[in-house]
């Protein structure tokens, strides 16, 4: 088949003629034309070389009439409203999608329901509305029905997170059991032989990873487990269950949790009953988030860059929506950051 050339008559290029010129993605053509990361520097020629030879002029409304897409992506969460207003997490995750998706032209729309059936009807009005191309699939449930349910839509989707054995939807996530494993390791380097974990609420995939990943670290350096108590990622639920370690007849030396707001309530927990951080509890968190190093003891957490992570999710969404292959990008491993929380237990 000959390539598209100039059109005549007065009819404009498109992006579409300009990605079958250069033999590549629409995605990739938005990509060279917005100067983003991604683009080998042959197909980056090819794409440019197209342009000059259709005279194509980029247009994001004319590109969306011409293929009846709306540029929008969307993104459904099911969480509590007091997680939502606490956990810097998400607005960090939404920060990085956005910083992905401005310079393509798209926008997000996001939309906050209490429940699982709500969210059903959720999926299925954005895809009889054609209100969005496709969907991020967040906070992935074991037994999850979502993406069965928006394959069944006909939507396009992206998992944030691990992928599913035999699923049909990509996924875009880092590896939360090392985080987990190199805080148990260096929990173990100090002398603590007791190290309990405070876990995610139950049902999630990367509550989970977490556990198990914690489970397995003491099976590895053959420390005694001592059970893990659930909580809801709130500083209430994590100060609830730091009580709940605590009371033990024999309590922890040391606490992993799964998110940095329990830790930092479990630091706040553990003084009110007149101990001392780290020397008398050790406590790890998760995440990183602005305030961990500014907590007294500056608090020893995992670290995600939740900003690339959002911004190469978004990127790979588009590129899906646009018919382009999926192609998982190399996100950052977590770092496992030591601060001032951590020390060995007292004799």
């Amino acid at each position: 088949m000959p390539p598209p050339s100039r059109r005549g008559g007065g009819s404009r290029p498109t992006i579409g003629d300009v990605a079958a010129l250069a033999q590549v993605s629409k995605a990739t053509v938005s990509f060279v034309i917005n100067d983003r990361p991604g683009v080998s520097p042959q197909a980056r020629q090819r794409v440019l070389d197209a342009i000059d030879q259709l005279g194509w002029q980029p247009n994001a409304g004319a590109r969306a009439l011409s293929t009846k897409r709306s540029q929008t992506l969307g993104l459904v969460m099911r969480r509590p409203p007091e997680l939502l207003s606490t956990d810097p997490f998400f607005p960090q995750f939404v920060a990085g999608i956005e910083t992905g998706l401005a310079p393509l032209g798209y926008a997000l729309v996001l939309q906050v329901v209490p429940d699982e059936e709500t969210e059903r009807r959720a999926y299925e009005r954005l895809a009889r509305d054609g209100r969005v191309d496709g969907v991020f699939l967040t906070d992935l449930r074991t037994d999850d029905p979502r993406p069965a349910l928006v394959t069944e839509l006909g939507i396009d989707a992206l998992i944030v997170g691990p992928p599913q054995h035999g699923g049909q939807v990509p996924a875009l996530g880092v590896d939360d059991g090392s985080g987990v494993r190199r805080a148990v390791s260096h929990l173990r380097s100090l002398g603590h032989r007791w190290i309990g974990h405070v876990c995610g609420a139950a049902g999630f995939v990367h509550t989970e990873a977490r556990c198990d990943a914690w489970r397995g670290a003491l099976a590895d350096a053959d420390l005694p487990e001592i059970p893990p108590v659930a909580a809801d990622f709130t500083g209430a639920a994590g100060a609830r269950a730091t009580h709940q370690l605590l009371d033990l007849d024999r309590p922890p030396t040391a606490i992993v949790y799964a998110n940095d707001l329990m830790a930092i309530a479990g630091i706040t927990t553990a003084t009110s009953r007149g101990l001392r951080v780290p020397e008398d509890l050790s406590v790890v968190g998760f995440d990183d988030i602005p305030l961990a190093d500014c907590i007294a003891p500056p608090l020893t957490t995992v670290r995600q860059d939740v900003l690339t992570w959002g911004r190469a999710a978004a990127q790979a969404l588009v590129s899906l929506t646009e018919g382009g292959e999926f192609q998982a990008a190399e996100l950052p491993p977590v770092e496992f950051v030591v601060r001032a929380s951590t020390a060995p237990p007292r004799t």
